[in-house]
């Protein structure tokens, strides 16, 4: 028999038995032309690529113990044998002139894949299914049969689509073993092996074709083109032994390890931009100082703990991939890279072209604008009305005016406000020097000689000048003058003596505004911050007087106060057209007669904060356990006596390694775990720590 009349028999039969015919002695002396591939592979009525979903979900490890199930999972994994079946008749006559080893060695695979085929049929008809009972589809049909070489046959379906198998033929042999069933958990076996001389077949034949000057992965990761990307030629767990055993090397097993790409649901877009409100103040007259361009590349990868991973962050430089493996090797999904262009996103990105489900800088404020603006085309429902200007109505969210006259306005309409702060501690806005003075002299005159002045856009405790002399120095009268030039108005309020900082955080949806969860912050004595601490137990560790203020007699105060806030500010940020991530900054304060005070809103910031950082975080965490987010800089590298934030990270790791537990999914028991590259990072690092308690929490502080 001939080669191409046994891949037309394949390819065109319209029965089981044509397709599944093992052939008899086969020449390939008559290759013939090239045919046009066709619309669809002939099949049986019901096999028949079903049109839309299939409907097909995959059973819980909790039911294999059902015959009819592991029945029903083994159809869907025959119709890929049989798919891979077809496509390797139609790489036989879609390529006669290629090599006739190579052609010859994918005979030999086609014949393996009949095989799968055939054992799978005869086993699901053990088990009480026949084939075609179920819908199925033809996904790698579409995407494969358009293929134009024989570079992309080995770059499609050897390297992506085969090479995934590696992974899922080996773990749901294991689940088919734990379920009690030998018989299909050797069929898996069978398969697991034969995939992995097949990817090696493909391998061979990648290498001889790739472009030279590129790496095997970089002439794999390039050749695709969506749907198809890397994300589709791995599974979990991720086999690294069969990928080694195939011939894969080092860099692009650890490569693909922690690739990401969405596989069909639409990404949304993250962007760290940390220094929004200097821009929305200064506009482009804020030029970021060195140490702030260093702690802006520092942290760019933050996102990541935001997002998920099909959606998309950028960077100006992507993290390591040795770094991004050990963060997925803890449990972390890892999002998609793309690296800007000097803040741009550049020309031949497929982000320009490709549908977003959403935009989700760090703030919204004219450099996010400026840097998403070519993305706002592909979104596919309604952004927040940010076009080409900067909303007029969304800037002022982020002025300390705002804050301030949204506390005094939120003092006056609460009624049980005996533990809040009075109405003078809201601070007063002013627009002149003189009007400052006044306002210093009031607050002094109540017996505060403390007293804070704040620019209306600053972030993390700068931009503002604090008071605490009894008369104001010639720098302090030269500050308040300059900033009121230039930015029209200051707050000034009084400084108290704060004993507990916390967050709330929000998410404002089209729907309302959802309540997230409350997070303590630690700042500095000059308020700024250090680090986010999340415990189940908010009071946990609090002395009595403190933990019983903070309570409340209902237990709930902190919750309530939260739910208050929501509800006021709901229909505030609903008229400004504000959509997405808000968090509230407060405090509680001790006053001069040594009672509690709360201040519910010190700075009210819709924008991504660490807080609602540390928020996302916990999901990684095993329940019940406390979570703290960090920020070193190099003070604390100097107090650890580390010389450079790897040998932190590394003494860090040392200290408190990493204790996973849970089952199917694992997630952080207990350890240390560097969020940001320590290997770039070069003035700041960011760290999650997870404990059962706060003993076991200060070991590691």
């Amino acid at each position: 028999m001939n080669l191409r009349e046994f891949a037309e028999q394949v390819l065109f039969g319209n029965s089981l038995e044509s397709k599944l015919r093992p052939p008899p002695a086969i020449a390939d002396d008559c290759p013939g032309d090239a045919i046009i591939t066709p619309s669809l592979p002939g099949r049986p009525a019901e096999l028949e690529f079903f049109k839309g979903r299939s409907g097909f979900e995959f059973p819980s490890l909790q039911q294999l113990d059902q015959g009819d199930v592991r029945g029903r999972l083994l159809h869907f994994f025959a119709n890929h044998e049989l798919l891979a079946t077809e496509l390797m008749a139609l790489a036989l006559l879609r390529f006669p002139d290629a090599p006739k080893s190579f052609r010859l060695g994918l005979l030999q695979t086609l014949k393996d894949e009949q095989v799968h085929t055939r054992v799978y049929i005869d086993r699901m008809k053990e088990l009480g299914v026949a084939f075609g009972q179920y819908p199925v589809t033809g996904f790698f049909w579409r995407t494969i049969s358009r293929m134009s070489t024989p570079l992309d046959y080995v770059s499609h379906l050897s390297l992506t689509f085969e090479q995934a198998n590696l992974d899922y033929s080996k773990w749901y042999a294991e689940q088919f073993r734990i379920a009690g069933d030998p018989k299909t958990e050797a069929i898996l076996d069978r398969i697991h092996q034969d995939e992995i001389g097949h990817v090696g077949y493909g391998l061979r034949w990648f290498r001889r074709w790739k472009d030279p000057s590129q790496t095997d992965w970089q002439a794999f990761k390039n050749h695709l083109t969506l749907p198809l990307s890397p994300s589709r030629a791995k599974g979990a767990p991720f086999n690294v032994e069969a990928r080694q055993k195939a011939g894969l090397n080092s860099e692009f097993i650890d490569e693909l390890f922690v690739f990401s790409k969405s596989k069909g649901r639409t990404p949304g877009v993250y962007l760290f931009n940390p220094y929004a409100e200097y821009r929305i103040g200064r506009g482009r007259a804020f030029t970021p100082k060195r140490h702030q361009e260093a702690l802006a590349r520092d942290l760019s990868n933050l996102p990541q703990f935001l997002c998920r991973k099909d959606d998309v962050v950028l960077v100006p430089r992507r993290p390591r991939t040795a770094f991004l493996s050990g963060l997925k090797r803890n449990t972390f999904e890892l999002p998609e890279f793309q690296e800007l262009d000097e803040s741009q996103i550049p020309n031949e990105s497929d982000l320009r072209t490709r549908k977003i489900d959403a935009l989700r800088p760090w703030a919204w404020s004219p450099d996010s604008i400026e840097t998403l603006m070519p993305l706002l085309s592909n979104l596919n429902g309604p952004a927040m009305p940010i076009h080409k200007e900067w909303n007029s109505l969304i800037k002022p969210l982020f002025s300390k005016c705002w804050s301030a006259d949204r506390l005094s306005e939120f003092l006056s309409e609460t009624s049980d406000r005996d533990w809040l702060c009075p109405d003078w501690h809201a601070g007063v806005s002013v627009s002149t020097y003189s009007a400052a003075l006044d306002a210093i002299r009031a607050i002094r005159a109540r017996g505060h000689i403390s007293v804070v002045a704040k620019a209306p856009f600053g972030m993390a405790g700068a931009n503002m000048c604090r008071l605490w002399e009894p008369a104001l120095t010639n720098a302090q009268e030269s500050w308040i003058r300059n900033t009121i030039q230039t930015d029209g108005v200051l707050v000034i309020e009084p400084w108290v003596d704060r004993i507990l900082d916390f967050s709330i955080q929000f998410e404002m949806k089209e729907s309302s505004l959802q309540l997230l969860g409350i997070v303590r912050a630690e700042n500095d004595r000059r308020g700024q911050y250090q680090a986010s601490v999340f415990s189940p137990n908010f009071t946990f560790g609090f002395d009595q007087s403190l933990a019983a203020f903070v309570s409340g007699t209902t237990q709930n105060r902190l919750r309530n106060l939260a739910r208050s806030l929501g509800s006021f500010l709901e229909p505030r940020l609903r008229s400004a057209g504000f959509t997405g991530p808000l968090g509230i900054d407060a405090f509680v304060y001790r006053e001069q007669n040594q009672m509690f005070r709360a201040k519910p809103i010190v700075e009210i910031n819709p924008r991504f904060t660490m807080g609602r950082v540390l928020i996302e975080l916990m999901r990684y965490a095993m329940p019940g356990r406390i979570g703290i987010f960090q920020l070193v800089n190099r003070s604390a590298l100097r107090r650890e006596q580390s010389a450079s934030f790897a040998d932190y990270a590394q003494n860090l790791q040392y200290r408190h390694p990493v204790e996973l537990s849970g089952q199917p999914k694992q997630k952080i028991a207990s350890g240390a775990v560097c969020l940001t590259d320590p290997e770039m990072a070069e003035c700041c690092l960011a760290v999650f720590k997870v404990g059962r308690n706060f003993e076991e929490l200060a070991k590691s502080r």
